[in-house]
């Protein structure tokens, strides 16, 4: 018998080669992960097989002169799963992020992605993930518009237009057909109005550039949030329009009164029960001890103000088990905290390209075992 232990390490260079960015087709493939989800032909971590992962809290205070401490979106991070269908491969991602990377350089997060074949635990493929991640983050909000977004959405909105915000604007064009106009703020009003200047040359309609969280949620069809500061942008509830939908990969101040006449879409309850095992009892509630907003949302289910059974996952409407928008005039708000079965699936179909296109270093793990 071969021991011969073999796997493929893909660069971030190759990963983009074999088709990390192509976002028409990451779409098809988190649409198709979602279906799975909502099949229930997924592992994620712990024994309720819905935890995101395992995180490092940092202190906010050490005597350690080497130990990180607490800041901006500050974590080290490791998300494990299993995923059916086609995929049939367990893996994780392992995450790596601080804000003030930027100042040497670097991506605020610096990503792997490891596949495994999921009988033996053999590793199949090490890949530079950041693409691949920023990709499949952008992707998920489009998923959601393909479902929730009404028929005629004019006016696309970004709110925070960095690397994920870029991401999501273009997976959103990809399923918005009928959108004339973008809306784009972010702090940095000169890189907006570049950035404008590129929509407008790609897409042939008019960008503009806004000068407040006010004036890009106003008028909006569509709404996206991608910012990554310590405070997140405040959103009126008389800002918003009827009908409008509201994706947030990442967190907004939302009222109680926005969150209880919207309907709320998550990624994946399941998820936020297994967060609620691990967090409950903690000071401050959910909110402050989880980024992004559904510690918010959690916290409103367990003081009872929204209810449980009336938030709708979207693996199930795509399954066919729970019904997508119901009209035009109800205002949907789609929250997402991200999964491993999202890099899974979409590292996979990226693996799989590299094979074919014969990308990526073989490297050897053993040539025997010992």
């Amino acid at each position: 018998m071969d021991e011969r232990l073999d796997f493929l390490f893909l660069t971030e260079e190759e990963a983009v080669q074999a088709g990390a960015k192509d976002m028409p087709r990451c779409i098809e493939v988190m649409d198709e992960m979602f279906s799975l989800l909502g099949q229930g032909d997924y592992l994620m971590g712990t024994p309720n097989q819905n935890a995101h992962g395992i995180k490092i809290y940092f202190p906010k205070e050490t005597p350690f002169p080497n130990m990180p401490v607490k800041g901006p979106d500050r974590r080290f991070m490791a998300l494990v799963a299993y995923l059916g269908g086609r995929f049939n491969v367990c893996g994780e991602k392992w995450y790596g992020s601080n804000i003030a990377n930027r100042d040497r350089g670097l991506p605020r997060s610096i990503l792997t992605t490891l596949l495994n074949d999921p009988d033996t635990g053999a590793p199949i493929a090490f890949l530079s993930a950041n693409a691949l991640s920023s990709t499949r983050t952008g992707a998920i909000p489009a998923v959601g518009a393909k479902y929730f977004a009404k028929n005629n959405t004019k006016v696309l909105s970004e709110i925070g237009a960095g690397v994920i915000g870029r991401a999501c604007v273009a997976a959103l064009m990809v399923v918005l057909k009928q959108v004339e106009e973008i809306l784009i703020y972010d702090i940095n009003q000169e890189a907006a109005q570049k950035y404008c200047q590129e929509l407008s040359e790609t897409y042939g309609v008019r960008a503009v550039a806004v000068e407040s969280v006010e004036a890009a949620v106003r008028g909006a069809d569509v709404i996206n949030v991608a910012t990554a500061g310590a405070v997140s942008p405040e959103i009126h509830d008389e800002w918003l329009k009827e009908g409008v939908l509201l994706t947030l990969p990442a967190s907004a101040a939302l009222s109680l009164g926005t969150m209880k006449s919207s309907r709320i879409v998550v990624d994946n309850w399941k998820m936020y029960e297994a967060y609620a095992q691990e967090l409950r009892g903690l000071p401050g509630g959910y909110a402050a001890n989880l980024s992004g907003i559904c510690g918010y949302l959690m916290d409103l289910v367990e003081s009872g103000e929204i209810l449980k059974q009336d938030i709708v996952n979207l693996g199930d409407v795509i399954a066919g088990k729970q019904e997508g928008r119901k009209d035009d005039k109800e205002r949907v708000i789609f929250i997402m905290d991200g999964m491993p079965i999202e890099d899974l699936a979409w590292g996979y179909t990226v693996y799989e390209n590299a094979k074919k296109m014969g990308l990526g270093t073989k490297l050897n793990l053993w040539e025997k075992t010992n």
